[in-house]
């Protein structure tokens, strides 16, 4: 049996993308992949806002899309399909469309959820929309908490439903040993620059231990529509020893990860798994976190760091203190944490893992 996973070009730094990017050479022959065009995607490669251009261009491509995905369902041979929606108007539309093709060709799909959009779920628990048949007729369901599965239960799904993870590119560890610290001087904010990341409760946190003279380094990897404002907001309250990176890929990320010492992240974003919190855990860093998605599912207060319901920037700065403080505690949470994620999280364990749920 031959396994087609539909994903968006791997090229592409987008969290599907990236994902299947980081599994494709743990997976066996079995596994091909069937990339399409997405409209980010050639905003990107292409340079064009929206417009009529851009809506030509991708209409054209969908065509090709659509023609490519049927050769491959046609002539395959015995073909299990994985779609890889969030639940999304967008997303979620296009995926049942590619769902009705697989059906009327007589194959067998399932469905990997990556992310959810609440108001857009409401819409179909409260009975306001209906979702087509094809999704119920999906062979299994993969999702990423056992909080989604409980989304799928309440939609009325009967399908099998599998929790799966993101994954830590095993390259990330390529050279890497852990080092017993004896002082903790760096901080590592690493997700896109949002007021839902937690990128102000962050600097606040920060700026609390500063004024109680601790020597410490705050570190900004990434981009996103608070960017700006996070540094106006830096500047404007004199908080010295921040630094803004924007986005880092390859060794770049990886040298950042080595470089620091605790890796936070007091997100209200609607998170699945957070590849960040699991490659920080790889690489030994303690985690300070909120209770989203996926970690709720495994991680273990005190061991792993702590996940923080309050947006309070005093209770992290706390949490912070304990590690600064603490040097024992923080080599042992150190030690668990790589280990944890070594044996779990790996893209080398998540593929086969993956593939042998979809051939059973």
């Amino acid at each position: 049996m031959k396994i087609l996973v539909n994903t968006p070009f791997i090229s592409s730094p987008a969290g599907v993308s990236n994902h299947y990017l980081g599994l494709k050479s743990f997976f066996s022959k079995d596994v091909v992949y069937n990339q399409y065009v997405t409209n980010n995607f050639l905003k990107r490669k292409l340079k064009l806002n929206d417009g009529f251009l851009l809506r030509c261009i991708r209409l054209v491509l969908m065509g090709w899309d659509v023609f490519k995905f049927s050769l491959r369902l046609l002539f395959g041979g015995d073909v299990r399909v994985l779609f890889n929606p969030s639940f999304g108007a967008t997303a979620l539309k296009r995926d049942l469309f590619f769902a009705k093709i697989a059906k009327f060709f007589g194959k067998k799909y399932s469905f990997f959820i990556h992310g959810w959009t609440i108001p857009y779920l409401n819409d179909f628990i409260s009975g306001e929309k209906v979702l087509p048949k094809e999704f119920y007729e999906a062979y299994s369901f993969f999702v990423l908490a056992n909080e989604f599965k409980d989304y799928l239960i309440e939609l009325g799904v009967k399908s099998p439903i599998y929790l799966t993870t993101t994954k830590v590119n095993d390259g990330l560890l390529d050279g890497v040993e852990l080092q017993e610290k004896k002082v903790v001087k760096n901080i590592l904010f690493l997700a896109r620059i949002e007021v839902a990341k937690g990128i102000f409760t962050t600097i606040d946190a920060f700026k609390i231990l500063q004024g109680k003279g601790h020597d410490l380094k705050l570190t900004v990897v990434g981009a996103g529509n608070a960017l700006e404002d996070s540094k106006k907001y830096v500047f404007d309250n004199e908080i010295q020893n921040v630094c803004f990176t924007g986005a880092l890929y390859g060794d770049d990320l990886k040298h950042k990860f080595i470089e620091s010492d605790i890796y936070m992240l007091p997100t209200t974003h609607g998170e699945g798994m957070p590849t960040s919190v699991l490659e920080a855990m790889a690489l030994g860093l303690p985690i300070i976190t909120r209770p989203v998605g996926g970690l709720c599912d495994f991680f273990e207060n005190d061991r792993m760091g702590w996940m923080i319901e309050s947006l309070d920037s005093q209770e992290y700065a706390d949490k912070i203190e304990c590690l600064i403080n603490n040097i024992e505690l923080y080599n042992r949470i150190s030690c668990y944490n790589n280990e944890y994620a070594r044996n779990r999280f790996l893209a080398s364990k998540v593929a086969v893992d993956l593939e042998k749920k979809l051939k059973q």
